[in-house]
């Protein structure tokens, strides 16, 4: 079989390594690649085939496309693929079939990675061994460099994007989870119809002895129940239903069982409620002890750049929710807060309507530092809520000035409601830079 591997991140090397291992014959065609990188010469020296060159000649006697997620496919080689009759898939459409123990898998537009890692810190808890957990997909780790290691007594959780999944199609998890659906990436998916499609991809190929968990706190999402075979397990942190997990009088339940104080949880705010719904859910469909259950979520500490506690600075508590690139990410946090908040936010304009935000600012934030390209639209929101407002360059530039607008007591919370590819190349990245800005004026003011 002749593969085309499309793009030579960290998936595409370790599908190129996983195919070339089956005996496939591999090329890798990416644009950027770095012909000196030691993963190319390693590859290279084992028979796989690497260019720069995306010329549809390449798909002469191609079996198979894999590409990068994140790779849109309408750009020339994949529409061509596509007109041939080639099949497109991503990384871990091809390392599924060795996942041989139970699989969790998880997607939503907010919340995938976080309920991943609180999924996994419930089963090591059960574990005789936490190493027999597995985590791997959008999370970071290719699924493919898990094949060498893995055994059938492993539990594997995997976070899968919509990109993933569009390149998906036969996926069957004995647990899937959906998070919640709102508008995201639909510049790659063309619309919201599309977008949520691609994310039933998670359950389209569930059996009824399989099972989907699924947030019904709303109808949209309730509506997603006729379109799996699986047993549906709902979630709901407004008590919809109790035939799952759900949230009642500040205790989190599972079918009448009570199961933990919400005031318990590791990590504050709403949306991490609903988080630990799914990871109560998945917890009790593994057979896992309530206790134990109870004791992972109320240590588990949270993410980094998912409303990650930065500490407590002359007063302030600082966080960090640079993920938060979406206006319901942004909601979700300031949820979580009694306390007076200085609201850092903005980036990249996406078309989106700040003013969403209104009702979520409103008697929660006391002062706003904007940047980046919705700069504009939170300046309107401010003015509509009332709250005072500054404009500044970036992110860096904003720490100094949430200490100078806050007071002890405060909350300082970098939620900038947009992606960050105005200013900076990711999410990680821009949430770094915050936290650098954050240190240095920390010891500045020692």
């Amino acid at each position: 079989m002749q593969v085309l591997v499309i793009g030579f991140a960290r998936s595409g090397a370790a599908v190129a390594k996983l195919l070339q291992a089956e005996g496939a014959k591999v090329t890798v065609s990416d644009p950027k690649l770095d012909l000196d990188d030691p993963k190319v010469k390693a590859l290279a020296a084992k028979g796989v085939t690497f260019t720069k060159d995306q010329d549809p000649s390449l798909l002469t006697h191609v079996d198979l496309i894999v590409k990068n997620p994140g790779i849109p496919y309408w750009i020339p080689i994949l529409k061509a693929g596509q007109a041939a009759g080639i099949p497109i898939e991503v990384e871990v459409a091809r390392a599924q079939k060795y996942i041989q123990g139970p699989w969790i898998a998880v997607t939503g537009s907010n919340g995938k990675t976080t309920t991943t890692k609180m999924i996994a810190a419930v089963l090591k808890a059960n574990a005789k061994d936490p190493a027999t957990v597995k985590v791997a997909g959008n999370i970071g780790l290719p699924v493919s460099e898990l094949v060498p290691t893995l055994k059938p007594t492993d539990t594997v959780v995997t976070e899968l994007s919509s990109f993933q999944l569009l390149g998906l199609p036969a996926a069957r998890p004995h647990i899937a989870v959906i998070t919640n659906i709102f508008s995201s990436h639909l510049d790659f998916h063309g619309s919201r119809e599309a977008y949520i499609s691609a994310k039933l991809n998670i359950t389209r190929h569930q059996l009824a002895s399989d099972f989907l968990v699924l947030n019904f706190d709303r109808q949209e999402w309730r509506d997603l129940a006729k379109e799996t075979a699986a047993q549906v397990i709902p979630t709901s942190r407004k008590g919809l239903s109790h035939e799952g997990a759900y949230q009642e009088a500040g205790w989190l339940y599972f079918k009448e069982e009570a199961i933990m104080p919400v005031l318990d949880l590791g990590v504050p705010g709403e949306h991490n409620i609903e988080n630990a719904l799914n990871a109560i859910a998945v917890g009790k469909l593994s057979g896992v002890p309530t206790d134990k259950i109870a004791q992972a979520l109320s240590q588990f500490q949270g993410v980094r750049h998912r409303l990650q506690k930065v500490g407590k600075i002359t007063g302030r508590l600082v966080y960090n929710d640079s993920k938060a690139t979406d206006i319901e990410a942004t909601e979700s946090a300031l949820s979580g807060f009694k306390q007076p908040i200085v609201l850092l936010a903005g980036g990249l304009d996406r078309g989106d309507d700040e003013m969403r935000l209104l009702s979520a600012v409103q008697g929660k934030v006391k002062q706003l530092i904007v940047f980046g390209q919705t700069a504009p639209k939170l300046i309107a929101l401010a003015k509509a809520a009332g709250i005072p407002v500054v404009q500044t360059q970036d992110v860096q530039t904003a720490v100094p000035l949430a200490f100078a607008k806050s007071q002890p007591g405060d909350v300082i919370l970098l939620s900038p409601a947009a992606a960050s590819w105005d200013q900076y190349p990711s999410f990680e990245k821009r949430g770094d830079l915050f936290i650098d800005a954050v240190e240095q004026y920390a010891q500045a003011a020692k």
